[in-house]
């Protein structure tokens, strides 16, 4: 299992164990992240499972795809650390990643 841990603005912290191939949405939904919402299930048609993705992760998980980027323009908080986490797929590489989640997601 790789561990991933959510950590909320308010300080609150979800450590949640993942299987490869799950995508960090679908986990976080699961394990109760209550600020990541998921409200299209992965489908890429909102913006609802929008987190950030500290510097040094951003190398194992990823840059957003175009399709990914245009649908971020409707996130909330957006920067160049953004990422829709139902778009990124855990795999081994990515035990002890920390995805900050924003204040808010609309």
């Amino acid at each position: 299992m790789v561990k991933i841990s959510y950590l909320d603005q308010d300080g609150t912290r979800t450590d949640l164990d993942a299987g490869e191939g799950t995508n960090l949405m679908e986990l976080a939904v699961r394990g109760g992240v209550t600020t990541i919402e998921g409200e299209c299930g992965g489908a890429l048609a909102c913006a609802t499972c929008h987190v950030h993705i500290p510097d040094e992760w951003r190398g194992v998980t990823g840059e957003p795809s175009d399709d990914e980027r245009e649908m971020l323009e409707f996130g909330v908080g957006v920067d160049e650390r953004s990422r829709l986490c139902c778009q990124i797929r855990v795999t081994a590489a990515m035990d002890g990643l920390v995805v900050l989640t924003p204040a808010s997601q609309r």
